[in-house]
């Protein structure tokens, strides 16, 4: 005889109504459903797509508020609540959260997910069914993704972190499943698990999985390098000491970038003719 499993989503008959219940035919076993989760017009005798679980007292129970990933199944899962000591616990899209335990979480807790980040995960059961999330591995997500169109090269998508290396990091988008990977050289900052990121596409590959940049484009890194330029020429009265002839570590130590990037940064604004050079110094037009 088949056996009912906690963590599963399986069809049951009902048999009849107890107060504010549904009692459900559990092969043998009576499994009791909140009547408020159901059409007000089911009656005894019908059937219920329910998914199953222990309940506080251990004892099987069913819920019609189907959630968005079964033990076997994979889904995204929204993090409601982050306990330092035992890990992050998530809405699955049912009548209650699952926990990740932190022993699935990066080490570093500056990379744990935050309130509403998402996790792509699955679910899994103790010994005594208890439910309880875990974060999809890298060979279930190969099989689970889908191919990316070269069309997307160089535009921009929303997508979630899901794994975390030192050489860089691993994105999901939603709800495609386009796998994306962000070389650590492609960001100023990792990602948290879960976060969503902007990401620009600078590259599709032969498999259909991308390669992304949390870095802006050079036009834009541009703006930003004249702009950081400007209100420090502001802030400081309208020059500085700071030009072509400026060594490398100055202009990293003063701005936070190469020196290319300022004399890109320094060029441009020379060319809008809202800075002059002279002696050395740079003045504000």
């Amino acid at each position: 005889m088949e056996q009912l499993q906690s963590g599963y989503i399986t069809t049951l008959n009902i048999l009849r109504s107890e107060g504010s219940r549904w009692v459900l035919d559990g092969l043998g076993t009576e499994i009791m459903l909140n009547a408020s989760e159901v059409e007000p017009s089911i009656e005894t005798g019908d059937q219920v797509d329910v998914f199953l679980y222990r309940n506080r007292r251990g004892e099987l129970a069913a819920t019609a508020n189907i959630p968005n990933m079964t033990c076997g199944t994979f889904g995204w899962g929204r993090v409601i609540r982050v306990d330092g000591q035992e890990g992050v616990y998530v809405d699955i899209g049912s009548s209650f959260e699952v926990l990740v335990n932190r022993a699935d979480l990066p080490r570093l807790k500056s990379l744990w997910p935050q309130t509403n980040d998402e996790l792509f995960m699955t679910l899994r059961t103790d010994l005594g069914g208890t439910i309880f999330g875990r974060l999809a591995t890298e060979e279930r997500v190969q099989e689970l993704i889908a191919a990316a169109p070269a069309s997307l090269r160089n535009q921009n998508l929303k997508a979630r972190a899901y794994r975390l290396l030192p050489v860089g990091s691993f994105l999901l988008t939603q709800p495609d499943l386009y796998r994306i990977f962000i070389h650590q050289t492609e960001r100023e900052q990792e990602p948290r698990l879960g976060e969503e990121v902007d990401v620009r596409i600078i590259g599709v590959r032969e498999d259909g999985t991308l390669n992304g940049s949390l870095l802006p484009r050079k036009q834009e890194r541009l703006g930003e390098d004249a702009q950081a330029i400007l209100d420090y020429m502001n802030e400081v009265g309208g020059k500085m000491p700071f030009g072509d002839k400026s060594s490398p570590e100055e202009i990293q130590e003063m701005f936070g970038m190469s020196k290319a990037a300022f004399k890109r940064a320094l060029g441009k604004l020379m060319k809008e003719r809202r800075v002059s050079q002279e002696d050395g110094w740079t003045h504000l037009k």
